[in-house]
């Protein structure tokens, strides 16, 4: 199949989920809005949950690339920075949270090879970092993915908030530099007024 038409089929898939959900996405309708005949659909991907794992990692609407800006910390801000836009700028947070939402709920989905192909790309950021001496070998690359990410899905998507334009910058300090940040803890009971 041409890469073009490969792509316009994901962009479909991708559309009408966000519009009507896992549940209301067919192949059928599929065809209907990509020009494309549903037998070749099947051809390719034999069911809707397959047509939508694929589309996921290979349509250029959810496109990632790791980012290099030099630095470990530069590159998790430009990370995080990217979830952002993926889940609170349209079409790419329609259709992120409707999909991955889905996934959820319909284990045949499996969103893992989504996860495992974006891990994939993003481990390049954690292996530049051990190379220039900014991150130890023993650091675990998906935990602290998984920190700054659930980070962004936590405030954006569950509790609804807004992401302001510091906050890449502040969770990628607090998950390197501490909760403390070097600064000792204040114990609310003993802050020297009740002695």
């Amino acid at each position: 199949m041409a890469p073009r038409k490969q792509q316009e089929i994901f962009d479909a898939t991708l559309r009408l989920v966000a519009e009507r959900g896992y549940d209301g996405l067919t192949v059928e309708g599929v065809a209907e809005r990509s020009g494309v005949n549903k037998t070749t659909i099947y051809r390719w991907w034999p069911s809707k949950a397959a047509l939508l794992a694929a589309a996921l990692v290979e349509s250029d609407v959810l496109a990632f690339e790791a980012p290099d800006t030099g630095s470990l910390r530069g590159d998790l801000v430009a990370l995080v920075e990217g979830v952002r836009r993926l889940l609170t700028e349209p079409p790419g947070s329609d259709v992120a949270v409707a999909a991955l939402g889905a996934a959820v709920r319909h284990p045949e989905l499996d969103a893992r090879r989504f996860f495992a192909d974006r891990f994939a790309r993003e481990r390049e950021i954690f292996e530049r970092a051990v190379r220039r001496g900014e991150l130890a070998e023993s650091a675990d690359p998906m935990l602290i993915v998984d920190l700054l990410a659930g980070a962004v899905w936590t405030r954006a998507v569950f509790r609804g908030l807004p992401v302001h334009d510091g906050f890449a910058a502040q969770a990628v300090a607090t998950v390197l530099d501490g909760v403390a940040g070097g600064v000792p803890t204040r114990d609310p009971f003993h802050d020297g007024r009740h002695r």
